[in-house]
């Protein structure tokens, strides 16, 4: 029989936790030392808010076409429209409007933001569709989404993304979805079966992609350090020599989180398994107290 809608059902079929990726945004902002743009931020704020509707809106969709791979697997069976929480038209109804309130936003940003939101959701679009099956390319296809984010962001606030900002993302965010897909290959390994469900990878391939994703993460740890030595740090950063300390914050954080994935630990999306993770925000406040006592002092 049908049960009440509760707050907590809209919450995950609107993934509100996936939100906070779209931080990334504001990233070029951060990078730039503009933080006391406030033009600027207002415009990011509004970006944020286009950008998570139609991220929420884009996960509907995908519920939908995933519905009887999403019933066979051991945790993704629980979302709403698999569990049968919420009705599937509810899903069919509610994405168009998700989109229409994302593109008016997306249009007060101005500039080339709308552009990059449109570029983001046809991606993710060919992703649901049909590159999440494809192997490897589904990962590139991850990496170019969460970097895509950077791009806007920097859209957005009228700046333009320096060519390092962009090589460290593509390695890094490159490394993580190789670490998602290692650790749904894990799970579905300790689950008997020897083929990914809705993937094109089998059980027997995780090591290999272990192997790529830590590779991946290494390469933005060697970007981050040829950075170090080039002139754009030292017109911002007073004492660029403590900018070195990122290095290794770093190279421990990609290092915890194939460790986590290794273990069994690792949510489903890297992202949000860092934001909930101790010693990954314990990292990110280590790495960002070095970049503030290497711009001020």
């Amino acid at each position: 029989p049908p049960k009440k809608i509760k707050l907590t059902t809209w919450r995950k079929a609107l993934r509100i936790h996936q939100w906070m990726k779209n931080l990334l945004l504001f990233i070029p902002l951060l990078a730039a030392h503009q933080i006391t743009n406030f033009a600027a931020l207002q415009s990011l704020l509004l970006a944020f808010v286009s950008f998570s509707l139609c991220a929420s809106a884009v996960y509907l969709s995908n519920d939908l076409l995933d519905l009887e791979s999403d019933r066979q697997h051991p945790r993704k069976r629980n979302r709403p429209f698999a569990s049968g929480a919420l009705p599937v038209w509810v899903g069919v109804a509610l994405t168009p409007l998700l989109l229409v309130a994302s593109a008016t936003l997306a249009t007060h940003v101005g500039g080339t933001f709308f552009r990059w939101l449109l570029l983001y959701f046809v991606l993710t679009c060919a992703y649901s569709f049909g590159i999440k099956r494809i192997m490897l390319m589904d990962c590139l296809a991850l990496a170019m989404l969460y970097t895509i984010r950077i791009v806007a962001g920097a859209a957005a606030a009228k700046l333009s993304p320096s060519f390092w900002l962009l090589a460290f993302a593509v390695f890094l965010f490159l490394s993580l979805a190789y670490v998602k897909r290692y650790a749904e290959l894990e799970l579905q390994l300790a689950h008997g079966r020897t083929k990914a469900l809705g993937r094109g990878y089998y059980t027997s391939d995780a090591p290999l992609v272990q192997t790529l994703g830590i590779s991946a993460g290494y390469a933005s740890v060697v970007v981050l350090a040829l950075y170090l030595n080039s002139e754009a740090v030292t017109k911002l950063y007073r004492t660029p020599e403590v900018i070195w300390a990122a290095v290794p914050i770093l190279a421990f954080w990609v290092s915890w989180m194939w460790m986590q994935a290794h273990r069994g630990n690792m949510h489903d999306d890297p992202l949000v398994f860092a934001f909930k993770d101790v010693a990954s925000l314990l990292a990110g406040v280590a790495f960002a107290i070095v970049l503030a006592i290497g711009a001020v002092f």
